[in-house]
């Protein structure tokens, strides 16, 4: 059994898919933690809806003890996405805030996961820090973190901009979650990461692989034709060397994402991720 691996939401998740709305998994909880736990991972993630899922029927704190009872220390909750803009209007987020708030007050996450939006990258990336530090504020009055995840097809496309950001906001409760396919997809090389990276920033890591050239959009890709790690063109063990270099050891997280992935059997699907990932840290 590995401590170092956790299952991030989409790789535990079963047959659904960030493009369907809602994106609950079918497997049932219960299920799906005894199949993490059996694969060696020492944690999970949980997106929002499967989280609305809980709350509605076991809650948070029944939640919180299967997991201790699994032995899975370590939670990630996502995904906040346009979190600038104002609790009524138009776009806001905030149902989704506040209810990874409100379950990050009982499970303690290891952090909340947060994204931008998708469309063309900002060339004003300072207006986005005040209300990332108004947010990383209210988590850290929860005793949890604020992770970006930067992506090639969104406002904050890459690490290094998402670096820039967390120095902009300068606020220790503001992280990167780095994640090896927006990594590679978007054409940031190693020597920029390295460049970019300060120590300390890193708050997690999704490793992961796909084929060298996109199929369809970016978004299509990145949902549908991710492969397990090592079975694909991504220098994953440059990226893990060179993340370790920067004083990251792990949790690893694996994030493994595609038609053919979901329609495994959860355990079979769970092992796997867990086994190619292994190879690679």
């Amino acid at each position: 059994m590995s401590a170092h691996l956790i299952a991030t939401a989409w790789t535990s998740a079963g047959d659904t898919s960030p493009m369907l709305s809602p994106a609950t998994s079918p497997v049932p909880i219960d299920e799906r933690l005894k199949a993490i736990a059996e694969a060696g991972f020492a944690g999970f993630g949980l997106v929002a809806d499967d989280l609305s899922a809980v709350r509605d029927s076991i809650g948070f704190a029944a939640l919180g003890d299967m997991a201790a009872d699994r032995g899975l220390s370590h939670i990630e909750i996502e995904l906040i996405e346009r979190w600038w803009i104002p609790r009524g209007q138009p776009g806001h987020t905030y149902h989704v805030r506040d209810l990874l708030f409100e379950a990050a007050a009982v499970l303690q996450p290891a952090f909340i996961k947060i994204g931008s939006e998708n469309g063309s990258r900002s060339s004003d990336l300072a207006s986005l820090a005040a209300p990332l530090r108004e947010l990383a504020d209210d988590a850290s009055r929860l005793g949890t973190r604020i992770a970006i995840e930067t992506m090639p097809f969104s406002r904050i496309a890459t690490v290094p901009m998402g670096a820039e950001l967390v120095g902009a906001v300068g606020h220790p409760d503001v992280g990167l979650l780095v994640d090896a396919w927006h990594v590679f997809r978007a054409g940031t090389s190693l020597a920029e990461m390295e460049t970019a990276l300060s120590d300390g920033i890193i708050f997690g890591v999704e490793l992961d692989d796909a084929m060298p050239e996109v199929v369809g959009t970016l978004f299509e890709d990145t949902v549908e034709r991710r492969v397990l790690c090592g079975e694909g063109s991504f220098d994953l063990t440059g990226l893990v060397n060179m993340l370790r270099g920067k004083g990251f050891d792990g949790p690893w997280g694996v994030e493994i994402l595609s038609e053919s992935f979901r329609k495994l059997p959860v355990a079979e699907a769970l092992q796997l991720a867990a086994n190619t990932a292994r190879q690679v840290i």
